[in-house]
């Protein structure tokens, strides 16, 4: 049985979106949206195809394929279907001089043959009001968030100390993560904003492996397979008596992520200076979830907490070396990588219900990364932990 996302739920981020539209763009007419996150988001069903917003009138979903799949799946209340943008232009009078649509994800080309049978004169971007809108959760939202944070923080917390045994390598303990994930009610994907950005399930690191240099835009790094796969773990990297292990990993069910990280100390305990560094991690990740309210600023709670650091703590804060994040935390949503984040330049105060990972997290020479992330939720008493609650460096001996 299909699981549909409600009606009353499309029909509140649809008024939502305009409402944020007429604010920031009163001038608007059309907004037209391509991407499958945000075409799930306001149709409930994630087809190839566009969803054109007038600011008077109905929105349609014009669907290319599968058509059929979007009427069983959707209740969204205007499906219509195409073979071409040729078929929707017959349904559009009127066309306005300018087009908002997304231009973090369109690309040139899709922009080009839309253009064609949509002769507008100029395009500006919507990126900025869809993700406001996608930023503060409802209760239906929320209540799935929840289910993917049990789902983790019994995989993490519970069953995987019980999985790691000596030499096995990190792909090894990267697959049957995985199994296990979506046994318990894991989507098995997790999907990034991130241009062009892949992952498999997070990051697997045993010791150094979790600093190495990565594109990616965290703390964490990760040999991985190859140069053609950086992801998954190592074939060749066995774990070892003594060894840090790092789990840095997505959750989602029904497309609603969350974002935790765990650690391991394996066959025997880390030196004191690097458990005093972890426990300073974990302190500041407490002391940002407290500051996690509604009217709260992102970024005054980022330099609040990074001007009281000192400079050797500072020093592979947030990385390692001169590879470092400039943030404390990213909104999670129906990606990982969402927005607002903990970091300067976002200045616009949190509401009740917008969605967090927390991640403070600091490399060390000679034995990985230590550190912390969970998921949290804005709430008025500050934020609401639905990850778990262990402080992690978990002794597997």
């Amino acid at each position: 049985m299909i699981k549909k996302v409600p009606l009353t739920e499309l029909e509140n981020r649809m008024r939502y979106f305009r409402t944020r539209m007429d604010i920031s763009n009163p001038e608007w007419e059309i907004a037209v949206i391509f991407s499958k996150i945000n075409l799930y988001y306001f149709s409930g069903t994630m087809q190839d195809g566009m969803l054109i917003i007038p600011k008077n009138g109905e929105a349609t979903f014009w669907v290319r394929r599968s058509y059929e799949r979007a009427l069983d799946e959707s209740l969204f209340p205007n499906i219509e279907p195409m073979n071409s943008f040729r078929d929707a232009a017959k349904g559009i009078s009127g066309l306005p001089e300018t087009v908002y649509t997304e231009t973090e994800v369109v690309p040139l080309a899709l922009y080009q043959r839309f253009q064609k049978h949509f002769p507008f004169k100029n395009v500006k971007s919507v990126d900025a009001q869809i993700c406001a809108v996608r930023a503060v959760k409802s209760e239906y939202e929320l209540s799935l968030t929840r289910e993917a944070g049990k789902i983790h923080q019994h995989v993490l917390e519970d069953i995987l100390p019980e999985m790691l045994r000596e030499g096995m390598s990190e792909v090894d303990l990267s697959t049957e993560i995985f199994s296990v994930m979506v046994e318990e009610g894991h989507d098995g994907l997790c999907r990034f904003g991130m241009f062009d950005t892949e992952m498999f399930l997070g990051k697997i690191c045993f010791g150094e492996s979790s600093i190495y240099p990565s594109y990616f835009d965290g703390p964490g790094g990760s040999y991985g397979m190859s140069p053609a796969v950086p992801l998954i773990g190592s074939r060749n990297r066995k774990l070892l008596k003594g060894d840090l292990v790092f789990i840095d990993i997505g959750s989602a069910v029904e497309g609603y992520n969350t974002d935790k990280t765990t650690t391991y100390m394996f066959g025997s305990s880390l030196p004191n200076y690097a458990i005093g560094v972890h426990n300073k991690c974990v302190d500041i990740q407490n002391e940002v979830a407290e500051m996690l309210k509604p009217g709260a600023v992102p970024s005054e709670i980022y330099n609040s907490i990074m001007n009281n650091l000192d400079e050797d703590f500072l020093q592979n804060f947030m990385g390692y070396g001169k590879r470092k994040a400039k943030f404390l935390g990213h909104g999670v949503g129906l990606l990982i990588d969402e927005t607002p984040v903990i970091a300067e330049g976002f200045d616009e105060p949190l509401q009740e219900g917008m969605v967090f990972a927390l991640e403070p997290k600091k490399g060390i020479e000679k034995i990985g990364m230590v550190g912390i992330e969970n998921t949290f939720i804005v709430t008025s008493k500050g934020g609401e932990c639905i990850t778990g609650d262990n402080p992690g460096l978990i002794p597997v001996f």
